[in-house]
């Protein structure tokens, strides 16, 4: 038995949503469900809507998935609560809590319109991890602080990195364009165009790991 937690209907006019949602009620009431009124919109896809972190908005006609500003205001307040809470920790162990962070939530945004916002979190970042470090030297210099906690890694300067350890950068995950799905396709009858698709994914993520780890093993010297 499986029940779908988030999912989107699509129409031709706000008419057809309206009958086709109170279709969907009573099928649900048959079955001890109800649809939740705090979660549930009626809206034009030109005025958007947000669906499991990304926001979805046609601009003059032609449709755009970027992270939802909700998703972003999450992972910026978590970023900043780990930072605030680490006034005591050792630079090292900051950047070993904020990488897995940074990581999974730039791969899961990965396959949407994210540059700008990869770029514009690393800036928030960076601002964050400079009071973080002013706050623990209130009597040094900006460019002793500076040259303490950021150093030059390939051809970055400004780089959050202890001589072992550095953070990632949101804006260093590739961004993996989602391929639109064979309409006829059936997950139960067509499973190898399902498995070719999976495979494509995962060699260009992969390519993007190896890169990652080549650019590490320049800037190390390893």
């Amino acid at each position: 038995m499986r029940y779908a937690d988030d999912f989107i209907i699509t129409a031709d006019s706000e008419e057809t949503a309206k009958e086709i949602m109170e279709l969907l009620r009573s099928f649900l009431e048959e079955r001890g469900l109800e649809l939740s009124e705090e979660k549930t919109l009626i809206t034009h896809i030109d005025e958007g809507f947000d669906f499991l972190g990304w926001n979805f908005r046609k601009y003059n006609g032609k449709l755009l998935v970027k992270p939802s500003k909700t998703s972003i205001d999450r992972v910026t307040r978590k970023i900043s609560d780990i930072i605030k809470k680490a006034k005591a920790w050792k630079q090292e162990d900051l950047i070993n809590v904020l990488n897995p962070i940074i990581t999974g939530w730039s791969n899961y945004h990965q396959s949407v319109i994210s540059k700008a916002i990869f770029s514009k979190m690393d800036f928030l970042v960076w601002n964050m991890l400079w009071k973080w470090a002013k706050r623990r030297h209130p009597k040094k210099s900006r460019t002793w602080i500076a040259n303490k906690y950021w150093h030059f890694r390939g051809t970055r300067r400004w780089v959050f990195s202890t001589e072992n350890k550095q953070l990632k950068f949101f804006q260093k995950t590739r961004i993996v364009r989602h391929v639109g799905l064979t309409i006829a396709k059936n997950p139960y009858l067509d499973k190898d165009y399902f498995d070719q698709r999976r495979r494509r994914l995962n060699i260009l993520k992969l390519a993007d790991r190896y890169e990652t780890t080549e650019v590490k093993r320049d800037c190390f010297g390893v």
